[in-house]
């Protein structure tokens, strides 16, 4: 990474006693940010990921003014990623309503959001796009868990997934807008609405949270996208949103907020695995989207502030969604919640490429719905043993998002150099017992902590007693985790 001077965060206090009559300094005011999450995008389906036949010119161009992140981490499904993302701490470990843990967690109302944070410092708000953590479904949701009442002053999109485009709705807050929702449309319009909300308050701190829809399937592009791309629809729709993102940059620019605002682009999980052009790629990483293999997790992720972030750069460092939480609640001089664990660290000195910096995260356990599967440890990483289609997974054992190949039974412990072998061929578990021995102590120590599908852990939320609320709502809900 090329490291360039930096612009402070925050002025300094100034020190000892001041007359009421002088003048005092202003304090500066907090930066804007801007976090773009996209939907089942893969680890190669960007241009400045080496995208095959996929053309992405304002999103290459921001990520080469910026920062590109090669180890970010997400959760393996859409819902998962957004708990973690929203609340930097593990989905197992976050309370869900009535003490449940969904595939798809149902945020509960006391844990605190990215968004509240942000609000007790002064921001003003917006969720603009997929929401996904008031239950699974567009139609059996629940209307107290949506963004308007986890910290978020605007909100204008769908519940859940565009699964079944007949029930997918778009609310204004708590109103419906529109049924079904035109999903050829959606990415624009999140778009019109987040370049709205900029203006608007262009003289305040600002928080955009703009979750797309897309290029989640069923897959939908404009007319002025559809057919464009060399790599079918897919390519459409990845297009489109370069397109939008590209629009979102150039009012930053227009209104001169560039140099005190953070965009942060990324994916939920991994892609969806289609055959032909239809779906993503995570070359060269092993599976997709519901898989612990390296495609189902690692994703794209950018950081652009000019004048902050040195343009330019690089990290192969581990970083996950969690840690978006504490890095922008110390850009921002708010305060984390003091009551819970947070399992995301402050990584913006990473970000900003200060000398010596480290990503003071070490560790990431790859959870698959309750099901702890593996551990990455530096560049290692272990799987642990397990049936090639575990029965307490239910469906998520029979989704086409992982190849046949990677439905495989793990007898021992199998280690992968990610260095060396990104794409998970190589077990050299026999050469390194020392790090297979490591590794499971980890292992051991997350199941005490977070849980795992047939246990509890002492580190989990859980705000409610069970069955006090409604649970399950639009899909199974997980039982061996009652304490």
């Amino acid at each position: 990474m090329r490291r360039l001077g930096l612009i402070p965060l925050v002025l300094l206090a100034i020190a000892g006693c001041v007359d009421a009559d002088d003048d005092r300094t202003p304090p500066e005011r907090p930066p804007n940010f801007v976090l773009v999450l996209a939907d089942d995008l893969g680890f190669s389906d960007l241009g400045c990921y080496k995208a095959w036949l996929i053309k992405t010119p304002r999103i290459d161009a921001v990520a080469g003014q910026g920062l590109r992140l090669t180890s970010f981490y997400a959760q393996p499904i859409c819902g998962p990623s957004r708990a973690a993302l929203l609340t930097g701490s593990h989905p197992m470990r976050v309370a869900e309503r009535g003490s449940e843990k969904r595939i798809h967690p149902m945020l509960h109302p006391r844990e605190v959001t990215l968004a509240e944070v942000l609000k007790a410092r002064g921001y003003t708000t917006a969720c603009l796009g997929k929401w996904d953590l008031a239950g699974h479904s567009n139609t059996r949701y629940a209307p107290d868990l949506l963004p308007q009442h986890q910290g978020f002053d605007v909100y204008f999109g769908t519940p859940s997934s565009n699964d079944s485009v007949e029930e997918t709705v778009l609310l204004r807050g708590d109103r419906l807008v529109e049924k079904p929702a035109d999903q050829a449309t959606l990415t624009r319009r999140y778009t019109d609405e987040a370049i709205r909300f900029i203006e608007a308050h262009r003289d305040e701190p600002f928080f955009v949270y703009l979750p797309y829809t897309m290029p989640h399937a069923p897959l939908a592009a404009s007319p002025e996208f559809r057919g464009k791309s060399r790599r079918g629809l897919y390519g459409d729709v990845v297009a489109e949103i370069d397109w939008n993102f590209g629009r979102l940059i150039d009012v930053i620019g227009a209104l001169g907020l560039a140099e005190n605002t953070y965009v942060i682009f990324t994916s939920d999980n991994g892609p969806w695995l289609i055959k032909g052009a239809k779906g993503g790629s995570a070359r060269p990483l092993r599976a997709g989207k519901l898989s612990t293999w390296e495609g189902g997790v690692r994703v794209p992720a950018i950081v652009w502030g000019p004048g902050r972030v040195p343009a330019g750069g690089t990290s192969d460092q581990l970083m996950t969604t969690m840690d978006i939480l504490p890095t922008l609640t110390a850009l921002a001089g708010a305060a984390l919640p003091k009551d819970r664990v947070i399992d995301g660290n402050d990584v913006s000195a990473v970000w900003h490429d200060e000398p010596g910096a480290a990503s003071p995260t070490r560790t990431y356990y790859y959870y698959l719905w309750t099901h702890l599967q593996a551990v990455r440890s530096e560049k290692w990483k272990l799987h642990v043993p397990r049936p090639a289609r575990p029965p307490w997974l239910g469906d998520l054992v029979l989704a086409n998002h992982v190849a046949p190949e990677d439905y495989v039974e793990i007898l021992r412990p199998l280690l992968f150099d990610l260095e060396a072998d990104p794409g998970e061929r190589n077990d050299v578990a026999a050469q390194h017992p020392e790090v297979v021995e490591r590794l499971m102590r980890l292992v051991e120590k997350a199941r005490e902590d977070l849980g795992d599908y047939d246990r509890s852990g002492s580190g989990q939320r859980f705000f409610d007693p069970r069955g006090q609320a409604r649970s399950g709502v639009g899909e199974q809900a997980a039982g061996p985790l009652q304490r």
